[in-house]
């Protein structure tokens, strides 16, 4: 039953070309083939090629973790109908890049640091609280807010993994490994599947996150395990299992070693960071004789499953959910450009501060080293050359209930994307739709 889901982090600006001391046999390697061709629409999507034509000429490239040159555009998709998302964009990556101010691309250790402490004392501080209080009254309140600290500690260790932390990889290692430890991620093991995300993303067989399955594996599923899979609360309870055991078609752990994940030379790295794993592990046991299990559960326990729905909700509504759906690529028809432009920014309300930014998602997607403090203004920057590439994120309350709609929504629908095609877009189940239409 550990195989009915997918999950991951999504979380937030920054892998470092360090990392990727040799290619990974799941990244495509046809880097050098900078012409995309337009394609035809399948018959089962009524969109048509854009009209937006305009396009914006830059030079230069800053030194970030994404390709330097992705694909070039021999011409522009014009028609008189309807923009078509899944359509070669007329735009080049290091157009995006040249629009963005420089001082975006700087990394300030001391105010990373900054955002840390915060949260360190505001964690520690609503423990206490709680644990003063003791009231049934108070309970409910805290294990909110603390899951939700616990999902922003992972936001900035998720910082750490990408390197826009700071410049330096032993500071982000460390910090790393004490944020994500805490809250029984294991760091390295998650840096790397997540580098391996970003450096798919869009991409139907090779993306790690919340990619789709494909109709074959979905078809091998029995019943009751779609329903698992695709009725609430199940799936945003998903992300411990994805870590011991990844997602459906995909095998190995990121906590061993040996895993598909891994290549021979990151073998330490995983020994490392499962290590910190069960060292908290250890801890929490500890305590547990200290205080009781009961009050550990309540400190610890229930805000740990609020953070890991919040790690599913945001990073399962980044790549679904649009009012319209989305294309994924597999074949020639994927690029890095493309892929990254299937991503969605989603506001939070008064929780995008909170949890740093992590709403803003598609530049981060484009080049993750950018800082979680800058990424508002460089998407900003950047919006001119996107066009209807980038599609603004509906705007919240001070708490983001509506988010729950298009979750519910979209886990009704979208189930499933062709074996065949390059282009593909997510298709609905008939009888699981109506399985779950009362939910």
């Amino acid at each position: 039953m550990a195989s009915w889901v997918l999950s991951e982090c999504g979380l937030r600006p920054l892998p470092v070309i360090r990392f990727c001391s040799k290619p990974r046999p799941s990244f495509p390697s046809d880097t050098n083939n900078n012409v995309l061709k337009f394609r035809t629409l399948p018959a089962s999507s009524s969109s048509k090629v854009s009209p937006w034509s305009k396009r914006r000429s830059f030079v230069g490239s800053l030194n970030v973790s994404a390709p330097l040159e992705v694909e070039t555009v021999n011409g522009v998709a014009e028609d008189d109908g309807e923009f078509d998302p899944a359509a070669p964009p007329p735009f080049k990556l290091s157009d995006i890049r040249e629009a963005i101010p420089k001082h975006c691309w700087v990394k300030d250790p001391w105010r990373s640091m900054s955002y840390v402490l915060r949260d360190v004392v505001v964690v520690f501080g609503l423990a206490a609280a709680a644990a003063y209080f003791n009231n049934w009254l108070v309970w409910p309140l805290y294990w909110i807010a603390q899951g939700t600290m616990f999902w922003a500690l992972f936001v900035l260790g998720h910082d750490c993994g990408h390197g826009s932390f700071s410049n330096n990889t032993a500071l982000n290692s460390v910090v790393g490994h004490l944020l994500h430890s805490s809250i029984l991620v294991p760091y390295h093991g998650w840096r790397i599947s997540h580098r391996t995300h970003h450096q798919n993303h869009g991409h139907v067989e090779n993306d790690e996150s919340w990619h789709p399955l494909s109709e074959k594996i979905y078809k091998s599923l029995d019943i009751a395990t779609r329903l698992l899979r695709f009725t609430l609360p199940f799936p945003m309870l998903a992300y411990p299992i994805y870590l011991w055991s990844r997602s459906p078609g995909k095998k190995g752990s990121h906590f061993h070693p040996d895993s598909d994940l891994f290549v021979p030379n990151e073998r330490t790295d995983i020994i490392t960071s499962t290590a910190c794993w069960l060292a908290m592990v250890g801890l929490l046991v500890s305590l547990s004789f200290v205080m009781g299990p009961i009050q550990l559960l309540k400190l610890y326990g229930v805000p740990y499953w609020l953070f890991v729905m919040w790690l599913d909700l945001v990073t399962y509504l980044h790549h679904h959910g649009h009012d319209e759906k989305l294309p994924w690529y597999r074949g020639k028809e994927w690029s890095y450009l493309r892929g990254g432009l299937t991503t969605l920014d989603r506001d939070y309300g008064w929780i995008n501060n909170i949890h740093h930014d992590i709403g803003t998602h598609v530049i981060h997607h484009l080049f993750p080293q950018i800082p979680h403090y800058h990424l508002i203004e460089a998407t900003e920057a950047a919006k001119p050359v996107l066009g209807k590439y980038y599609r603004e994120p509906q705007k919240s309350g001070p708490l983001p209930f509506y988010l729950f709609g298009i979750l519910l929504r979209s886990m009704k629908k979208d189930h499933y994307v062709s074996d065949t095609d390059d282009v593909v877009f997510y298709q609905t189940d008939p009888q699981l739709y109506e399985a779950t239409k009362s939910d």
